[in-house]
């Protein structure tokens, strides 16, 4: 891809690999999608940086590397249909589109919503759909989902999501209180969860019925797709 950003990616791939993300389809997927395409266009320059950058109504991208290690500890292949909560930019959406065949995204603001699609269309995305909703509840019409991944800390786990998952499905979601979250995956079995706790995080609260309220929500400082 030959838009100016060449190298600007390389060394994005390099941070990522050497934050622990060694998944082939996920490294491929970071290589091949323009970020840059996803912030606004005051802070374009930064698209590559692996950090956290504000996308506007109190949201942010989250850093690259720990959007593509969401997508590594959700296991995505190539035959998945998976859930997004928090589509955000819709740069992480476009991640999934690569090495997942469905994605199906949903975001609690129309703006972003509508940017988001407007993004994915201009790459090309063919196989994700993004609706504007309450996150927190999915989107049962097309469950159940081989993955859902979370881009908002929530207090708990939300029961409609687990609800949402295929049998061996797995969530990645990060729970906790307003200021620190701890990413976690659970994998849907016959007798239960199991849970692994994975990495300290902090993103913008997730909200809505089965999330926080939003009456007692403060912005985060970290997450969003």
């Amino acid at each position: 891809m030959n838009d100016g950003y060449e190298r600007a990616r390389e060394e994005l791939l390099g941070t990522v690999r050497r934050k622990g993300v060694d998944d082939l389809a996920v490294l491929r997927a970071v290589a091949d999608v323009p970020r840059h395409l996803f912030v606004p266009d005051g802070i374009r320059h930064r698209a590559y940086e692996d950090s956290a950058l504000p996308i506007g109504f109190g949201q942010t991208i989250s850093q690259p590397s720990l959007q593509a290690l969401c997508v590594q500890l959700a296991q995505v292949d190539e035959g998945d249909r998976i859930l997004e909560v928090g589509t955000g930019s819709g740069y992480q959406t476009a991640l999934l589109a690569r090495v997942a065949e469905h994605v199906y995204s949903v975001e609690r603001i129309p703006q972003l919503a509508a940017r988001a699609r407007e993004a994915l269309d201009a790459i090309g995305v063919r196989n994700a759909l993004v609706t504007v909703g309450d996150g927190s509840l999915g989107w049962s019409r097309y469950a159940p989902y081989d993955a859902i991944i979370v881009s908002a800390g929530s207090p708990e786990v939300p029961a409609a999501l687990v609800e949402q998952l295929a049998m061996e499905g797995r969530l990645v979601i990060p729970v906790g209180d307003r200021e620190l979250q701890y990413l976690r995956v659970l994998r849907r079995e016959p007798d239960g969860l199991s849970v692994t706790q994975e990495i300290a995080c902090t993103f913008v609260p997730l909200l809505g019925r089965q999330g926080w309220n939003g009456d007692h929500a403060d912005g985060g400082k970290g997450g969003g797709g």
